[in-house]
C-alpha cells in the first residue's frame, strides 16, 4: 500500500483570523472572573472588543496575569497578618490568679431555703 501524503499545517494560530465561539466563550468566562477582582487588578480591556484570535490572546493573557497577581498579593497579606499576631499562652498566668466566686443574689438564697422543706410535686 502506498503512503498518503498529508500536508503539514503552516500554523494553528492565525492572529488575524476571527475568534471562534469557543475562544469567545473563554473570554466571557474570564470577564466574569475579572469582575470579581479589585479595581486595581482589572485589565481595563473591553471584553466585547475582542474580535480576532490575537485580541483574545492579549485579553486572556492580561486577565490571567491579573488574577495571579491578585492571588499572590492576597497570600502575602495573609502571611503578614499571621506574623503580626501575638501568641500568648495564658494558662501559666492564670494559675497564680485565684478566681473569686460569685455569690447568689439574696432573693435566690431565700427561695432555695424556703423550698428545701417542701416535698417535690412529683407523683409516683
Amino acid at each position: 500500500m502506498d503512503p498518503i501524503d498529508v500536508p503539514k499545517p503552516k500554523g494553528v494560530r492565525d492572529p488575524d483570523r476571527p475568534a471562534g465561539t469557543l475562544l469567545l466563550a473563554q473570554v466571557r468566562h474570564l470577564h466574569e472572573a475579572e469582575k470579581s477582582l479589585p479595581p486595581k487588578y482589572q485589565s481595563g480591556i473591553f471584553h466585547k472588543a475582542v474580535v480576532t484570535e490575537d485580541d483574545a490572546a492579549r485579553y486572556i493573557h492580561a486577565v490571567t496575569k491579573a488574577i495571579h497577581k491578585a492571588h499572590d498579593d492576597a497570600a502575602k497579606e495573609r502571611a503578614r497578618r499571621r506574623a503580626a499576631r501575638k501568641r500568648v499562652i495564658e494558662i501559666a498566668a492564670m494559675a497564680d490568679h485565684r478566681g473569686t466566686r460569685k455569690r447568689r443574689s439574696a432573693s435566690k438564697r431565700t427561695k432555695t431555703k424556703a423550698n428545701e422543706g417542701k416535698k417535690s410535686g412529683r407523683r409516683r
